[in-house]
């Protein structure tokens, strides 16, 4: 619940200052006469509505399991960080359909200087909002908030494109104001296209990565009794990490022993290990001594 409440609040402050944002761009590019101006207040307007998904998304991704969804539904977070990525993908098609069209039919107006204000006040509030996402983002573990600071970010680039084309073209190289548009339309796809791809693999069950994994067998081999791992499987849930573990204890214990060798292994590794969700640990006897004693025998 702190988590949601933290990344609504960000989400919220954003929004606000996105719709000024938006509404100063688009006023900007048509009082200013720059199709590039125009087109990086359509991806304000795209930043406004990612931001109401990311909080839809904390909302639903922090609820407690319930019986149709017994693991949770920290899965639904990458779902809405996958909507996000269409979003950007969207958005930036969009601006580049425009800017060719431009190109292509000649109609290109000298900007304003207004629209040029405009895009540099953009550059400076959308990076700030960047790393103000970006940081609570990776404090509290939230891809789909992750995405939404890379939004804010790709709205700054669009911006810097925005004010090299306008500055361009009040200097009389007027196309230069729908090429800077096609231009930033690029990295906004691509930014949209590898969140696309990260949102996809923490659905598809990856597992956790190497140093994590590292870490998991190092914890786990630290505890009393345990004399190996046979094996070790995790995935990715969400923001948080399921592991299955078998581990090796002597053969002549007794139930009571290995079970609670085994509920050593469970609480070590969810009270270490923030991001683990669950831990199913179970118990193997280690007779891999006494396979080598035969095999020499």
């Amino acid at each position: 619940m702190e988590r949601e409440k933290i990344g609504t609040q960000v989400s919220w402050i954003t929004i606000a200052i996105n719709t000024f944002l938006c509404i100063f761009k688009i006023v900007a590019g048509i009082v200013g006469k720059s199709g590039a101006m125009l087109a990086d207040g359509v991806h304000t307007l795209s930043d406004i509505l990612a931001t109401f998904v990311v909080i839809l998304g904390l909302k639903i991704s922090s609820r407690q399991e319930d019986d149709e969804h017994p693991y949770g539904h920290e899965k639904f977070e990458p779902v809405f960080a996958k909507i996000i990525s269409i979003i950007l993908i969207i958005t930036g098609f969009m601006i580049g359909y425009e800017g060719i069209a431009k190109l292509i039919s000649g109609d290109i107006a000298t900007p304003g200087k207004i629209a040029l204000i405009a895009a540099l006040l953009s550059i400076v509030v959308k990076e700030g909002m960047y790393w103000y996402t970006i940081i609570v983002a990776k404090k509290i573990k939230s891809l789909s908030m992750e995405a939404d600071a890379w939004h804010h970010r790709s709205d700054a680039f669009s911006s810097v494109g925005t004010f090299i084309g306008i500055f361009a073209a009040r200097m009389g190289y007027s196309f230069f104001d729908p090429l800077a548009a096609l231009i930033v339309s690029f990295f906004i796809i691509k930014v949209g296209v590898e969140f696309y791809v990260k949102a996809t693999k923490e659905l598809v069950d990856e597992s956790a990565d190497k140093e994590t994994c590292k870490r998991i067998r190092e914890l786990t081999l630290s505890v009393a009794g345990v004399e190996g791992i046979k094996n070790l499987k995790t995935r990715i849930f969400g923001h948080r990490i399921y592991v299955d573990l078998e581990i090796l204890v002597d053969e002549n214990l007794t139930v009571r022993d290995g079970h609670q060798i085994a509920e050593d292994v469970h609480d070590v590794l969810e009270n270490s290990i923030e991001n683990i969700k669950h831990c199913m640990v179970h118990v193997e006897p280690n007779i891999l001594e006494e396979l080598q004693h035969n095999l020499e025998c």
